[in-house]
């Protein structure tokens, strides 16, 4: 009874993408779009992947439109567990070709990318 109440959700599985893959597209014409799922608090102090779109996580769902189905999506958040969750949801939607920033902008900035602050 135990294990059927606690079972987990079943897993999707996400590709992850690390910084410099990521940096590396950027500037190599393959620029996949870039969804930062964080708060805008967090997007502006923190810094954030320039050209990036800001879609706070409890938004996404209301927002996905803004987000294309025929263009490779990195999405991106603190840790890489909030960008995770994004990522599983959007493929439970139908999105095919999103992946998770491993890491997320703690792994980018130790990378030494570039960040950009503010609004």
């Amino acid at each position: 009874m135990f294990r059927k109440l606690f079972r987990p959700k079943s897993a999707v599985s996400i590709p992850q993408v690390r910084p410099h893959e990521v940096a590396s597209a950027l500037q190599n014409g393959r620029a996949p779009l870039i969804v930062d799922v964080r708060s805008p608090a967090e997007w502006a102090q923190d810094g954030h992947i320039a050209g990036a779109l800001l879609i706070p996580l409890p938004e996404l769902s209301q927002r996905a439109y803004e987000i294309p189905r025929d263009r490779p999506v990195v999405m991106v958040c603190r840790s890489g567990r909030r960008s995770q969750a994004a990522c599983e949801a959007l493929a439970r939607a139908g999105y095919d070709n999103v992946q998770n920033l491993a890491g997320g902008m703690i792994a980018w900035k130790r990378a030494g990318l570039p960040t950009e602050y503010g609004m």
